[in-house]
């Protein structure tokens, strides 16, 4: 059995969530838009997983809208946006989610909208201040504003100040989406406190099912539909649902969400576990990001003394250890990650992220480390 640190990319699914889903794999296969009885059951889970997760959120069911995942979410909130809301102008950091930067590069050169991207220094962090000039600049404009910025990147792990970027966001009239596809479900999220107006989802980031996640919608945005057919999700996503994937997401939710504290005190004991040992049993050790501030407490992404053609992550498979050296979306480029020379990280190094899930071991970091003190030398 593989040990597996590679959760950032994807969790196992909780057993409990595998449960709640198999009476639809089984005999629950109406479709939930059918008005007799076998579709009316499938409509009722759709909007129990629809309130489950709103009021975990402190947000209104009328604002959550089931998607495919984190990809389809973003690509949603920044072409609604555009078309609908008026947006001339995206701000974004030069570290997102390829889904974003990729994006807003297609609406570059296909819509009527400027795209401003915002530096980082070597922790991965933005400049408030860098925002509130840009945003100050367009203000002048009269130009309508997209702030869009990921809560925890998902290679270093650090964080944006949600509430700080809204207070920005809000004095200049700037609309703000925020990728939380790495922190949902792992941190405490009141939007009415901390009042967006998009944030995504991925099931598969907290143990429920791949292929599933949300888009929400603050309530008086009206924006049109990615995909267009049929009156599914209130006319905001055609398709028959997905009631196997959003029943896993309603359960991996609720699940989350009450043992929060729980969870995030055990698995930040494991991050700091791998810290202490690394730094103690192995030389001339860093950390990319900013891992003892600001930081998403699942991942861990170490800079090693040795160069990447020393395969280190080959000889950590080979033993059966599962780790990555960044964003799984980009396995298989060899141009590096666009995150880590952002952030000015040593070429000559190899960087690996390390990413613990509630059902990581302490017993398998002390595995991790035997073998890289073996690989090491």
């Amino acid at each position: 059995m593989a040990i597996y640190f590679d959760n950032a990319a994807t969790t196992k699914i909780d057993p409990t969530v595998a449960e709640a889903m198999m009476p639809y794999l089984n005999g629950c296969f109406g479709n939930p838009s059918a008005i007799h009885s076998m579709g009316r059951p499938m409509r009722a889970e759709i909007e129990k997983a629809r309130k489950t997760i709103a009021s975990c959120i402190n947000a209104s069911p009328s604002e959550i809208f089931f998607t495919s995942g984190g990809t389809e979410a973003n690509n949603t909130a920044l072409l609604g946006a555009v078309r609908d809301l008026g947006v001339k102008h995206i701000i974004t950091s030069n570290i997102e989610h390829h889904c974003i930067l990729h994006f807003a590069d297609f609406l570059d050169k296909n819509h009527d909208v400027n795209i401003h991207k915002l530096a980082v220094n070597n922790l991965g962090r933005i400049e408030y201040a860098d925002l509130e000039n840009k945003l100050t600049e367009l203000d002048a404009l009269g130009e309508k504003t997209l702030v869009c910025l990921m809560h925890a990147n998902n290679e270093i792990g650090t964080m944006i100040d949600l509430d700080k970027v809204c207070e920005i966001c809000k004095k200049h009239n700037a609309l703000f989406h925020s990728d939380t596809v790495q922190t949902f479900a792992h941190f405490p999220l009141d939007l009415q406190k901390t009042p967006m107006d998009f944030i995504s989802c991925s099931a598969h980031k907290f143990h429920g099912p791949k292929g599933i996640g949300f888009l929400y919608i603050k309530g008086d945005h009206k924006i049109s539909p990615l995909l267009y057919g049929g009156a599914q999700e209130r006319n905001m996503r055609a398709g028959t649902e997905n009631i196997l994937g959003i029943v896993g997401l309603g359960k991996a939710t609720e699940i989350a969400f009450a043992h929060l504290d729980k969870d995030t005190e055990y698995v930040s004991g494991l991050k700091n576990y791998l810290k202490t040992q690394l730094l103690e049993n192995l030389k001339d050790i860093q950390f990319n990001g900013d891992y003892d501030g600001e930081s998403l407490y699942t991942v861990l992404n170490v800079s090693f003394p040795i160069s990447p053609d020393r395969m280190l992550l080959l000889n950590l498979d080979v033993s059966g250890i599962c780790a990555s050296g960044g964003s799984a979306c980009s396995s298989g480029t060899d141009i590096g990650s666009h995150v880590l020379n952002a952030i000015g990280a040593d070429p000559n190094r190899t960087s690996i992220r390390f990413s613990f899930s509630k059902f990581s071991k302490k017993e398998e970091i002390d595995v991790l480390m035997a073998k890289l003190k073996e690989i090491l030398g």
